[in-house]
C-alpha cells in the first residue's frame, strides 16, 4: 500500500484514519452501526444528523461512541468519526453545542453555504470543518470563511444532487484547490476510480451508495435487495414541475414515489398560489415528503412507495457484504490499478 498511503497521505492525517475513505451521510442509513463499523475498520463513519433533534444527535453520538473499538487501531489514534449536519436545521446553534460538547472532531456542513458563525463557532472548541463545494467559485468562499477542507460531489451521487457530473466537479476544482484538503464524492462504486482521483489531487474520496448494503448496516432487506438488483440507469432524478418554483433534485430508483412526488409538488405550488403557503412553508413541506418517503424505504421495507435514495453506483452494489470486505475490495482495486500504471510506465 506504500503508493496509495502516499496518495491520499493528506486525507489519512486530515481525519485520522487508515483509510481516507469517507462514509457518505445517508439519512436513516448512517446511524451509529454502519458508522462504527466504518471507523473501525479504518475509513471514517460520518453520522447523518438530518432531521434530528440535538436530544436525539447526543443520544446518537454517545451510542455510536460506544461501539468504537477502544485501543488505538491505526497509527494515527482510535478510531472517530464525524457528523454531518444540514445547514437548513431550524436548531443549527443547539446542534452545534451538541458537538462541542461531545467533543466531535469533524462536522460536515451540508446544504449551501454556512453562516460564518456556525464556523467559527465549531472551530472555537477545536473541531475540523468541512463543508461541500459544487464549484470553483464556492469552494474559494466556503475557505475564506474558514473551511478546513471541502468535499466535492457530482451528480451521479444518491440523494439530493447539483447539476455538474464528478468527472467535471473534480476537473474544475482540483487543480486549483491546493489550500485544503479535497474530497471526491458522487458515483464512486470501484477502487480504480478512488486511485484515479487520488493521481488528480485528490485527498480522499466519500461512498454512500456502496456501504448500503453493508450487513452492519441497519437498512431493511428489501431495501438492499432493490440494490443488488438495480443497475446505474434505474438510479434517476426526480422531476421540478415548475421553473417558477425551484426544487433540489433527489436522485433515486425509480418506483411509485417517483410519481407521488410529482403529485406532492403539485398540490403544493397550487397551495402557494392560493396563498395558504408561503414560500419557505411550502419549500419545507415538499422537502419533509423526501424525509418521510425515505424512512418508510430504509426502515419499513416500503421500496415501492417509500423513496429508494441511491447513486448511480448502485449496479456497482451485487451482494451484502461486511464493511471490511467492501473496504478490502475497494483498496484492493486501487492497489492493482496503480501497480498496472507503475508497470506501464517502467
Amino acid at each position: 500500500m506504500g503508493k496509495l498511503n502516499s496518495l491520499w497521505s493528506r486525507g489519512t492525517d486530515f481525519l485520522g484514519c487508515k483509510y481516507a475513505i469517507m462514509g457518505g451521510a445517508m439519512s436513516w442509513v448512517s446511524e451509529r452501526n454502519l458508522v462504527a463499523a466504518l471507523s473501525n475498520a479504518g475509513a471514517f463513519g460520518v453520522i447523518a444528523c438530518s432531521a434530528m433533534t440535538p436530544a436525539l444527535l447526543e443520544q446518537e453520538i454517545i451510542e455510536t461512541r460506544k461501539l468504537l473499538r477502544q485501543a488505538p487501531s491505526t497509527k494515527h489514534q482510535a478510531p472517530t468519526f464525524g457528523v454531518n449536519l444540514i445547514i437548513m436545521h431550524p436548531q443549527m446553534d443547539e446542534l452545534i453545542a451538541v458537538c462541542k460538547r461531545q467533543n466531535v472532531s469533524h462536522v460536515v456542513l451540508a446544504g449551501g453555504i454556512p453562516k460564518d458563525g456556525w464556523i467559527k463557532a465549531i472551530k472555537a472548541y477545536g473541531a475540523k470543518v468541512l463543508c461541500f463545494a459544487p464549484s470553483a467559485i464556492i469552494g474559494r468562499k466556503l475557505i475564506r470563511l474558514g473551511a478546513d477542507a471541502l468535499v466535492i460531489e457530482g451528480m451521479e451521487a444518491g440523494g439530493h444532487i447539483g447539476p455538474v457530473t464528478t468527472s467535471v466537479l473534480a476537473q474544475e476544482i482540483l487543480p486549483h484547490m491546493k489550500d485544503v484538503p479535497v474530497f471526491i464524492a458522487g458515483g464512486i462504486g470501484r477502487g480504480e476510480a478512488i486511485a484515479a482521483y487520488l493521481e488528480m489531487g485528490a485527498s480522499g474520496v466519500q461512498l454512500g451508495t456502496r456501504f448500503v448494503c453493508a450487513s452492519e448496516s441497519i437498512a431493511h432487506p428489501k431495501f438492499k435487495e432493490c440494490f443488488i438488483r438495480s443497475q446505474a440507469r434505474d438510479a434517476v432524478p426526480s422531476v421540478q414541475l415548475d421553473p417558477d418554483f425551484p426544487v433540489i433534485p433527489v436522485r433515486a430508483i425509480a418506483n411509485k414515489a417517483t410519481d407521488a412526488f410529482t403529485r406532492c409538488q403539485k398540490e403544493v405550488i397550487e397551495q402557494y398560489r392560493s396563498g395558504a403557503l408561503d414560500k419557505k412553508a411550502a419549500q419545507l413541506k415538499i422537502e419533509h415528503f423526501w424525509a418521510g418517503a425515505l424512512r418508510k424505504a430504509v426502515i419499513d421495507g416500503d421500496v415501492e412507495y417509500g423513496s429508494v435514495m441511491a447513486g448511480q453506483s448502485v449496479g456497482m452494489v451485487s451482494k451484502i457484504q461486511p464493511v471490511s470486505e467492501i473496504l478490502e475490495e475497494l483498496i484492493g482495486q486501487a492497489e492493482e490499478y496503480i501497480a498496472r500504471r507503475k508497470s506501464k510506465t517502467a
